[in-house]
């Protein structure tokens, strides 16, 4: 048995803005399945409610450059993992998670490199661990902690160190006046360290400082060692590939799973497929479009606007879609205003077609995972996705671009891909939908091998735990 302690920034159900919050609230106790004992550390948010939780140290005190900053550390279980919550109201209790009102916190420097400091305290007191795995830019500071000014301390001389890179996009870079914030040896600051291109780059020090670096999906592993997708850190990845493993993350059957979604109008299977043409019925509903339309092949979309989504593509080919094919469309989403305004003039211009909801809806996310006939994600990169892995389980065939992990999920007849980032490229993909749509029986064949795949996370655990043991 290996004890793990995992960090990030975010972890379902208590704090979540994306997919990293998904794996963090799944993995684990995938994990502790496997028979390792698995704890997390989170930053407590003001969302986060402290009902149920234990006050476990009441006041631990962080230096940091010229800031001497309190903590104190909560903890409870849930699915049978320990959750500890750093508690530090003077820089997590806000209204946003990294950001509020389209602008990032200009001290994120500051709070994470306080939340790093406190993991290691929580490391030293409360749950002494083999495997330390840290997850993205926000605890990234833990490794260099571990390294240079711990690297002598016996408490933490076998512990190894697992990094995991969810979005290279997200680096954690700020200017150079920060260092002095960090309590961090001064010669980390130069291109062996943290330095990048005279600033400081977080993300950086995760790839630097680990035992492991590990990726999403092993497309995505790949990519990120070229210009195209590196965003600047490709050099660094190539320079340690021999310890980048690319690891799919898996889906939560539990919360995704036509045969037992609370959400939807009527659960269904691959074996029973009576229930999918009843969500259908139930999503056109509450879309308003035109009763017929149970007989008009319907495209979902659930995503962020978001230039790294593809949506871009979709805006050049929509009209033209509309206009030329017998086809509805129904999404969910906010980000980008100009894509925004964009979704909203195309429900105006096709109301009969096009309807959508702007923000986020749990519920309705659900709805249209299992009402819509297809699902598109033409994303420009995608490290895992998991949308894709939600759509093959509601039988909704995916059309994706083959990138990240879109390409290692999305194979053969459960959907249509494209390869080209173009919009040509993407409305052939969006065509051959359509066309095989028209052949029930052999649509309704597709349907089946797609719910029939199996992206659980305990194939993603077993890796885990391979690598863990490995090192």
């Amino acid at each position: 048995m290996l004890r793990i302690l995992m960090a990030a920034s975010e972890a379902a159900p208590f704090a979540k803005t994306g997919g990293l919050a998904d794996v963090l609230g799944a993995l684990p106790a995938a994990l502790k399945d496997q028979g390792n004992e698995v704890a997390v550390v989170i930053p407590r948010y003001g969302s986060i409610s402290l009902d149920g939780c234990e006050r476990v140290w009441d006041s631990y005190l962080i230096y940091l450059g010229p800031h001497a900053i309190h903590t104190s550390f909560w903890t409870r279980v849930h699915d049978g993992v320990r959750f500890y919550f750093v508690d530090c109201p003077w820089l997590f209790d806000r209204p946003g998670l990294y950001s509020a009102y389209g602008h990032d916190y200009a001290d994120n420097h500051l709070r994470f490199a306080t939340f790093c400091q406190a993991v290691l305290g929580i490391l030293r007191f409360l749950f002494h661990a083999d495997i330390v795995h840290l997850h993205d830019w926000q605890s990234a500071l833990v490794g260099a902690y571990l390294r240079t000014r711990f690297n002598l301390d016996p408490l933490f001389r076998d512990v190894r160190i697992v990094f995991t890179i969810h979005n290279l996009e997200h680096q954690g870079r700020f200017g150079p006046h920060v260092f002095a914030d960090l309590g961090l040896d001064p010669w980390l600051y130069q291109p062996e360290g943290i330095e990048y291109y005279g600033d400081v780059n977080f993300m950086k020090a995760g790839i630097v400082f680990s035992d492991a670096i590990t990726t999403v999906s092993p497309r995505y592993a790949a990519e990120i060692q070229t210009p195209e997708f590196g965003f600047g850190l490709d050099g660094l990845l190539r320079a340690h590939s021999s310890r980048l493993h690319g690891i799919l993350n898996g889906v939560d059957y539990g919360e995704w799973n036509p045969e037992t979604d609370p959400y939807i109008h009527s659960r269904y299977s691959a074996d029973d497929l009576a229930g999918k043409a009843a969500c259908k019925r139930d999503l056109v509903g509450e879309a308003g479009l035109p009763a017929d339309s149970q007989d008009t092949p319907l495209i979902g979309l659930v995503s962020r606007f978001a230039w790294q989504k593809g949506l871009d593509l979709f805006a050049e080919i929509a009209w033209q879609l509309f206009l030329e094919e017998d086809v509805n469309f129904v999404f969910l989403g906010s980000g980008d205003r100009t894509l925004e305004k964009f979704f909203a003039s195309l429900s105006e211009r096709f109301p009969r077609k096009v309807w959508g909801y702007f923000g986020y809806n749990h519920r309705l996310s659900h709805k249209i995972e299992a009402g819509a006939d297809m699902f598109l994600m033409p994303s420009r990169f995608e490290p895992c996705g998991l949308n894709q892995m939600y759509s093959l389980r509601y039988g909704t065939l995916p059309i994706v671009r083959a990138t990240g992990g879109l390409d290692d999920t999305v194979h053969g007849r459960v959907g249509f891909k494209f390869w080209g980032y173009s919009p040509a490229d993407l409305l052939l993909a969006i065509r051959a939908g359509l066309t095989a749509w028209r052949d029930p029986a052999d649509w309704r064949s597709r349907m089946r091998e797609a719910m029939r795949l199996d992206f659980s996370w305990t194939e993603s655990a077993i890796r885990y735990s391979n690598l863990y043991k490995s090192l």
